[in-house]
């Protein structure tokens, strides 16, 4: 049974109505609906309901013990590699199908926005997508480059429109080219009995390691980078001419950024906005599709 036949089959009960098929079946934001069941089912596992309280405060005392330990004996070696190869593991052994279903979409999803407004912007600026089919495909060091192309991005594209003495502007047919789903399978990921813990839970727990295995100043980037969310989305929003869709992202004001304390939970929210940006995207380039050439144009 699909997770969206999953959710569907529920019988609502006035007296006992169940919150994730009200969830799902909510409209309000703008979500893919197989992916808002994969999302909704991992959500409601008995791991992120009976293990997420108890990992969640000892993965962010993790957090503060490690920081006081880097004040004193402050760490200069990044093991990335070995991180990612840990990472791998872990998802690949414990993490709900769902999950790592979720977590190989997000980068081809991430690279896609930023594609989306380099190709509408009006200066030349370079992108560096990463797709990883698999989990193996993780071990190259994909973590880490995410958060390096994200920055890269942001200087890249605001130096090009600083020395062309330009900005980003409303776009009248955008380029949606390169908004398309990704091709990843559901099943084709790992869902032994020992694949159980859930996408929120996992991140909590991968978090502290993180900051263990990096360097101080690779940790803060990465999580400085969730701040980034409100930026690209201005982005978005800017070529779009649809402010109004900025009312979904919560991950604070980018240049108020947050302690590392959160940033399991935030981490959450950036995989959330990225969703809802790509399922966005792909409606209104069915929209553009399907009204047709532009008249203007002609």
């Amino acid at each position: 049974m699909t997770p969206a036949a999953d959710f569907l089959s529920q019988e609502h009960d006035p007296r006992d109505p169940s919150p994730w098929l009200a969830l799902y079946l909510d409209r309000s934001t703008p979500f893919m609906d197989h992916v808002k069941a994969a999302w909704l089912r991992d959500a409601s596992s008995r791991s992120r309901q009976f293990l997420l309280p108890v990992i969640r405060p000892l993965a962010r005392t993790a957090i503060v013990v490690l920081q006081l330990v880097k004040i004193i004996v402050p760490h200069r070696l990044s093991f990335s590699i070995a991180l990612h190869k840990l990472l791998a593991w872990g998802l690949r052994n414990f993490v709900r199908p769902e999950g790592n279903w979720l977590i190989l979409r997000h980068f081809h999803l991430g690279g896609q926005a930023l594609e989306f407004i380099a190709k509408n912007a009006p200066v030349q600026v370079p992108t560096s997508p990463l797709t990883p089919r698999t989990i193996s495909d993780l071990e190259a060091e994909t973590f880490l480059i995410h958060d390096l192309n994200l920055f890269n991005f942001v200087i890249r594209l605001n130096k090009a429109l600083r020395d062309e003495g330009n900005v980003l502007v409303k776009v009248a047919r955008p380029d949606f080219s390169m908004v398309k789903d990704p091709g990843l399978k559901l099943e084709d990921l790992p869902n032994r009995w020992t694949n159980f813990l859930d996408l929120e839970s996992a991140i909590e727990l991968f978090t502290p390691i993180y900051q263990l295995f990096l360097t101080d100043n690779d940790f803060w980037r990465a999580a400085n980078s969730l701040q980034l969310d409100e930026t690209i989305g201005i982005y978005v929003a800017t070529i779009l001419d649809a402010p109004e869709h900025l009312i979904l992202l919560n991950n604070k004001h980018p240049l108020a950024p947050e302690s590392t304390l959160r940033t399991g939970h935030r981490l959450v929210l950036h995989g959330l906005s990225t969703e809802m940006l790509h399922a966005l995207l792909v409606k209104l380039a069915a929209d553009q599709r399907a009204a047709g050439p532009d008249q203007s144009a002609a």
